[in-house]
């Protein structure tokens, strides 16, 4: 423990720096942990070398938080539709978590999350509590048909409505999972632009790119729509209603696209399951 200095610190994060570097400020905000926890024991002794603010941050590349954002592969909306009928066609938990998220744009781990006391399925609403979201906010979602159809085909004798093994919630890696059934890893069906394979994840920016190509809904209502939090702050305090009506109608719509699919779709959908 006090042989390791800035340079060992630098040589184990600089080959990962800026090909992965979600992954190497991780690491290097561990290691910062566990010598300061060896400084505090007596195994060491000294300033902490891989401590960023005035130092590692002065040695490693810095590179903005655009450029180290990398987006999650997502379908081309115009193929949600035979994406969901083929989803729509697998048995599971895993497969509903999925594709209730789709329905209601939501992130994983909210969905993975989710217990029966958050949902008013009279009032075709889910309450997502503060300490479950991005945000820290709480959170109203509204339910189409569609969501609330998915709700209806879940068992309600657990709190946690996609419960896995013993009535925890799902992992992460279960979602993913259905989405890697799916595929090819060598020539992914359900791909980006790019040949990627698709994440869970990346079913947002499918939805996004949906209501900024084929609906006349604001740009606020769909950002609304993700949870984001609008840039910029003037138009923040103006936009500060949460748009509930106007994103109901938005995700009505939403979710009968979700069912509309292309002849063609079907036709190539067909011919590759057999």
């Amino acid at each position: 423990m006090a042989e390791i200095d800035t340079g060992l610190v630098a040589k184990c994060l600089a080959p990962i720096w800026e090909s992965k570097t979600e992954t190497a400020s991780r690491v290097r905000g561990r290691i910062e942990s566990v010598l300061g926890w060896a400084t505090t024991s007596g195994y060491r002794t000294g300033e902490n070398p891989a401590r960023w603010k005035g130092h590692l941050e002065n040695l490693l590349a810095t590179i903005s938080k655009s450029s180290r954002t990398k987006n999650h592969p997502s379908l081309p909306w115009q193929r949600i539709g035979a994406f969901m009928s083929a989803l729509r066609a697998r048995e599971g938990v895993s497969a509903r978590a999925v594709e209730f998220a789709i329905l209601t744009a939501c992130r994983s781990g909210e969905v993975r999350g989710a217990q029966w006391a958050e949902f008013d399925t009279a009032g075709k609403v889910w309450t997502i509590p503060a300490e479950r979201t991005k945000t820290k906010r709480e959170f109203q979602v509204p339910l189409s048909d569609a969501a609330l159809a998915v709700l209806t085909s879940m068992p309600k004798d657990i709190d946690v409505v996609f419960a896995g093994t013993k009535g925890q919630p799902l992992s992460d890696m279960s979602l993913t999972a259905v989405i890697r059934r799916m595929n090819d890893d060598d020539k992914p069906l359900w791909a980006d632009a790019n040949g990627e394979g698709i994440t869970v994840h990346g079913f947002r920016s499918s939805f996004r790119m949906w209501t900024a190509e084929t609906t006349n809904y604001p740009r606020e209502v769909a950002e609304h729509a993700l949870a984001h939090q609008l840039p910029d702050a003037v138009e923040r305090a103006y936009q500060r209603g949460s748009q509930f009506a106007k994103r109901a109608a938005l995700m009505a719509e939403w979710a009968v696209y979700c069912t509309t699919v292309p002849t063609d779709a079907v036709v190539k959908q067909i011919r590759g399951a057999a």
